[in-house]
């Protein structure tokens, strides 16, 4: 095998001094929005979380929004809710 030349030496080391630093740099890099992508996913399983009740609760409320069309349902409602009542109808409130 041939011996590097001094010109061939400086060259390899010129890139080493060149790619070294870069390296370091991209590895720092990746790091980092190695974390902050972790961090996200996170983030997008609680918001998940949070999503699927809020659902639960639209679906709630789209039910009691049909309920309230109905007057007999809200004549029902309004007895239990705010105690009032029919002619001739007495309240006993137990607690």
């Amino acid at each position: 095998m041939k011996k590097a030349s001094k010109k061939d030496k400086r060259r390899i080391l010129l890139l080493l001094i060149i790619l070294i630093p870069l390296l370091v740099l991209f590895i720092s890099n990746m790091w980092k929005y190695g974390a902050q992508i972790f961090k996200n996913i996170k983030t997008k399983e609680e918001l998940d979380v949070v999503y699927k009740e809020k659902l639960k609760e639209e679906e709630k409320l789209q039910s009691e929004i049909i309920k309230l069309q109905d007057p007999e349902y809200i004549a029902r409602y309004a007895r239990e809710k705010y105690l009032y009542s029919k002619d001739g109808e007495i309240i006993i409130k137990i607690e």
